[in-house]
């Protein structure tokens, strides 16, 4: 049974650091695409960043700029989100998400709130 457990989330003023950790579980992952969403309160859930399986190409969402950084090791089956310089409206619950080309799997989220 395949398993995304994140982690890193919390409670941090702006213009702060956060690294948020995404611990794959169930099959082997190295070949698949990840990536983060994150849902605000009261709106829909939206792309950040996507990372392909060798680690080689990423992709971020417009208003990443610069900010944010994703990354995996796939010998540990992790995938990462730095994100700096963080602001207030960065304030949402953190997906992981893994595409296997067949199917897609969510992870249960992790909770990023920034204070002004």
């Amino acid at each position: 049974q395949v398993q995304l457990i994140e982690s890193g989330g919390g409670l941090v003023q702006a213009g702060g650091s956060l690294r948020l950790s995404c611990a794959a579980s169930g099959r082997t992952f190295t070949g698949d695409p990840m990536g983060w969403y994150r849902q605000a309160a009261g709106k829909e859930r939206e792309f950040v960043a996507r990372i392909r399986g060798s680690g080689g190409s990423t992709y971020y969402a417009d208003f990443v700029k610069g900010r944010f950084t994703i990354s995996r090791d796939n010998a540990r089956n992790t995938v990462y989100l730095q994100i700096n310089s963080l602001k207030p409206e960065d304030t949402a619950i953190y997906y992981c998400h893994l595409d296997t080309g067949t199917d897609d799997y969510w992870g249960r989220g992790t909770q990023v709130t920034v204070s002004s």
